[in-house]
């Protein structure tokens, strides 16, 4: 109580300094459950992508394909030494014209059932079930678009015009399928079909097209050497193993990540220099009374530590502010944005205490010097200052 009594004989200053630390502690807690969410993403997605080499058409770029393969291709694949098994697969964007978001894009997605033996990366449903070989105009949903599009295991939901009864609704992954439509694969081949220029769509057969092969190596085969062995032997391909997109996620998250710390030191050194600041004037203000304490028989340690504690209380009391508003933006960010299927922000158990043990360390280390200046100051001069 002593230290909150100190802290706030001057309470617009202390509020003030307190507002610094919690604006720093508002923006580390909006920038880093940001940054946690992107991050929890990239690692859902080395899970999904962990066991298997992705081929596309060889002049994709940044691994989504628009570019069509013949599915006479899968049979070259598993021809390669090293493949275990090699599926075809449809992927496209939910809305032709959709636009750029945070996250994953929205996709249709359709493969064929059997690959499930050979997957590490188990889908899992909360209510209904995973796609069987004989289906056709059926549909699961990703739980990010259950809201989205309104879907009900039984009930029928529009991709792209046409009509899909949902027989399964996706448990969470954090990951490409919580934002994806699965359906069959060769009700998949026909609305890709329908993306292609006229011309082509008439020489071709629906049938015939995929938009990647998802291969899977052998035991004791490594993904990158099989992807080099698929690029060198099959023609008109580019293979991509688990590498390739941690790669580019990595890449992509520095980046972010520098960012968005970066906003978040600034306003913190801000905060810093306010909560220095603050404590230099306490200690100008109290040097009478900091030299009645040492002449009656005080130690520069229990004077140094009583102002250490104060420089502390104040980063807790604003990290606590900042925490609590920051907390209340991330919640709002979110419901704003789940209705899109969008999540922006996670904010986990780690970056609220990392944040508030954060703000008191930062108190602490603005205070050292002025609570330093403070224990060294001589008894008899300080009872001297007026």
């Amino acid at each position: 109580m002593r230290s909150l009594r100190n802290i706030f004989r001057r309470k617009l200053r202390s509020a003030l300094t307190i507002f610094g630390i919690s604006i720093g502690i508002f923006a580390f807690i909006a920038m880093g459950a940001m940054a946690e969410k992107i991050n929890l993403l990239v690692d859902g997605g080395l899970r999904y992508f962990g066991n298997k080499v992705t081929v596309t058409d060889k002049s994709t770029i940044g691994g989504l394909s628009s570019q069509p393969l013949s599915i006479k291709k899968v049979d070259n694949v598993e021809k390669v030494d090293g493949v275990k098994a090699a599926f075809p697969e449809v992927a496209m964007l939910l809305d032709q014209n959709q636009n750029f978001a945070m996250g994953m894009p929205k996709m249709i997605v359709a493969g064929d059932p059997d690959a499930d033996k050979y997957e590490s990366f188990k889908a899992k449903t909360v209510k209904g079930r995973l796609l069987r070989k004989d289906d056709h105009g059926v549909a699961i949903v990703g739980c990010d678009l259950v809201k989205d599009l309104k879907a009900e295991v039984g009930k029928n939901i529009t991709v792209r015009g046409k009509k899909f009864k949902v027989v399964g609704l996706l448990e969470k992954t954090l990951t490409a399928p919580d934002s994806c439509v699965i359906i069959p694969i060769e009700d998949a081949q026909k609305l890709f079909a329908g993306t292609l220029p006229p011309a082509i769509r008439q020489s071709i057969k629906p049938k015939d097209l995929v938009t990647s092969i998802v291969v899977y190596p052998r035991k004791g085969v490594n993904p990158e050497k099989l992807a080099k062995r698929i690029n060198k032997e099959i023609k008109d391909v580019q293979a991509n193993g688990p590498e390739s997109f941690k790669k580019q996620a990595k890449q992509a998250t520095k980046i972010f990540n520098f960012i968005m710390f970066g906003i978040a030191a600034i306003s913190l050194l801000v905060g810093g220099l306010s909560v220095m600041n603050t404590m230099i004037m306490s200690i100008s203000e109290r040097t009478r009374e900091i030299g009645i304490k040492r002449s009656i028989g005080a130690s520069s340690f229990r004077i140094m530590r009583e102002f250490l504690g104060e420089a502390a209380l104040i980063g807790a009391i604003g990290g606590l502010i900042g925490l609590g508003f920051g907390s209340l933006a991330v919640s709002g960010g979110n419901s704003a944005t789940a209705k899109s299927g969008v999540i922006l922000f996670l904010l986990t158990p780690r970056l609220s205490i990392g944040a508030l043990v954060f703000a008191i360390f930062l108190g602490v280390v603005a205070g050292f010097y002025p609570a330093w200046h403070a224990a060294r100051l001589r008894p008899v001069e300080a009872l001297r200052y007026e």
